[in-house]
């Protein structure tokens, strides 16, 4: 198993409960000090203590002396999920059947690091999980199984991941089962219908409120738990205060010629802002450095007023 975040720990467990055995787990470098030792840490990590698998945590996968230690595992198969370093044609052939790779959108569509969440930025109303036989080209070998679901109105990255790592558990299980018996039926991928999903950066969070509202609330969703969607608050009486979205809604407005980002109606328990087509309802809030707030309970401490405007620093 080669897996680092939390997407790859259902993954991994499901492989204990197959008939295979689990030779090695091939983390990334994150650590911890217990006294004078120096120890991988992690929720992945913590399951192959559970089983006293082998952990190995090499800084750079496609060095010479981690591919020796590689080939020492002497594995049939590498099953890849949330990694974080990009394996090159030695690494995959250190295994005897090279590697399969389960990733969280429905390939070729979002290529990358980041798939779920620029998968709900962008709108996406399905989405799912593919496993793939690697190649060196990132998520981009042929596709051996495949398995869809919608995605929530209302759902965030958050809670779509965890959906989307159990299915993938499943996925995982079946299609190595299919690799064993020799019965793997592999679809190359069409490159003309590749979207790139790249990895996420803290400016990805900024609003822009030209943007229509059901875009800017599909962004809030998105970004949870980072980098979070947050704008800034400029007020002629009161100093600038940068704010994070935690949860917004989509509403109708009858406003015409109105510059987005502008506070639209305030009231208690109601924050409307202009956006590009429609506008936003601010329910849930947090200032920074502050805890998170309905926004009946923002507003009064914050006295937002009608003319206001929520928009870059």
């Amino acid at each position: 198993m080669m897996g680092t975040g939390p997407f790859a720990v259902p993954t991994f467990r499901a492989l204990y409960e197959s008939h295979h055995a689990v030779a090695a787990l091939v983390s990334a470098p994150v650590r911890f000090h217990r006294g004078s030792k120096v120890a991988p840490v992690s929720p992945i990590c913590d399951v192959a203590h559970e089983h006293n698998t082998p952990i190995f945590a090499p800084e750079d996968v496609n060095a010479p002396e981690a591919l020796v230690r590689l080939a020492e595992f002497k594995a049939d198969l590498m099953v890849v999920c949330d990694y974080g370093q990009i394996l090159s044609a030695k690494v995959l052939a250190s295994a005897r059947l090279g590697g399969v790779n389960l990733h969280g959108s429905l390939l070729p569509k979002y290529r990358g690091a980041a798939p779920i969440n620029w998968a709900i930025y962008h709108g996406e109303t399905e989405t799912g999980v593919t496993v793939i036989h690697m190649t060196p080209k990132v998520d981009a070998g042929p596709c051996i199984a495949q398995a869809r679901t919608d995605i929530g109105p209302e759902e965030t990255a958050v809670e779509l991941e965890k959906r989307l790592a159990e299915m993938g558990a499943w996925l995982v299980r079946r299609a190595i089962d299919s690799v064993e018996a020799g019965r793997l039926e592999a679809l190359p991928q069409n490159p003309a219908l590749a979207s790139k999903a790249p990895r996420l950066k803290k400016s990805d969070g900024a609003v822009d409120w030209s943007r229509p509202a059901v875009a800017i609330k599909s962004q809030v969703r998105a970004f949870q738990p980072w980098p979070t969607t947050y704008t800034f608050w400029h007020s002629t009486s009161h100093p600038l205060v940068r704010v994070l979205l935690d949860r917004v809604s989509a509403v109708e407005s009858s406003a015409e010629g109105v510059t987005p980002g502008t506070v639209l109606e305030v009231s208690s328990g109601r924050l409307v802002v202009a956006a590009g087509e429609g506008a936003v309802s601010l329910e849930v809030v947090q200032p920074a450095g502050k805890r998170i707030l309905p926004i009946d309970q923002f507003l009064r401490g914050y006295r937002v007023q009608p003319g206001d405007r929520l928009g870059p620093e």
